[in-house]
This record gives structure tokens, C-alpha cells and sequence, in this order.
């Protein structure tokens, strides 16, 4: 992984604003997947992560992809590599967050909560890192 081109993808993104490159390779040791996507010439061009305990849960994170190459299938791709993977193959709950990107992960199966009200969060301020 290119980690200064995921830290410039992830900085303009709005779930980490301003990120720097500390936060994005201690994520990313401590994911249990990583997945790139690159062009022809070798360009890292997108890039997730997922935590998971590789048997019964799975949160998709970070996807990004450069403003360049959006709306190419891309997105769908690093998704689709990651429910296929054979490292994840045992999970049954996958998870993600999106503000923006619905209809992206739509085509990919995700769907709304089935029981939103079961989910219960602690969510604080991204610190300033």
C-alpha cells in the first residue's frame, strides 16, 4: 500500500478530515484486511480496510477512492473483493457506515439495519492527532 496516497485520499474525505499518516498505518496494522486498487501504471488509485474476528462479524472501513476514478465501478470492486475474500469467508455480519454512498454498496447487498433499534453506540469527536 501506498500509505501517502491513502493518506491524501482519506484527508479530503468526510469521516477523517485532515487525517495524517500515523492514524491511517496504525488502522491499517490493526485491520484485519487490507485491500488496493491500482491502475494500470501501478497508481494507487483506491483503498479499505476491515476489522473483523474473520468468523462472525466484519466492518467494512475507510473505502476511498481518488476523485479521478470515481463512478468507474471501482468502489463496487474493492467491496466485492472484500466479501469474496477468502480470509473473510466465515463471516455471516458485515457491516459499514455511509452518508453518501448508498446505492454503491446497494448493488453490492448491503442493505438498511434490520434492527436499528438493537444497534447502540458510543460515538466521540475524531481527536485532533
Amino acid at each position: 500500500m501506498n500509505f501517502d496516497k491513502v493518506t491524501e485520499m482519506l484527508k479530503t474525505v468526510w469521516w477523517s478530515p485532515g487525517i495524517k499518516k500515523s492514524e491511517v498505518i496504525q488502522g491499517a496494522q490493526n485491520s484485519a484486511l487490507l485491500i488496493g486498487a491500482f491502475s494500470k501504471e501501478g497508481e494507487q488509485i483506491g483503498y479499505a480496510r476491515v476489522i473483523s474476528d474473520k468468523t462472525r462479524l466484519a466492518y467494512i472501513m475507510d473505502v476511498v477512492v481518488d476523485t479521478r476514478y470515481r463512478k468507474q465501478g471501482i468502489g463496487q470492486a474493492i467491496i466485492n473483493s472484500i466479501l469474496h475474500h477468502a480470509e473473510l469467508k466465515d463471516v455471516y455480519q458485515w457491516l459499514l457506515l455511509t452518508k453518501d454512498a448508498h446505492a454503491v454498496y446497494q448493488k453490492t447487498g448491503f442493505h438498511s439495519l434490520s434492527s436499528p433499534a438493537d444497534w447502540m453506540e458510543i460515538r466521540y469527536n475524531r481527536p485532533d492527532r
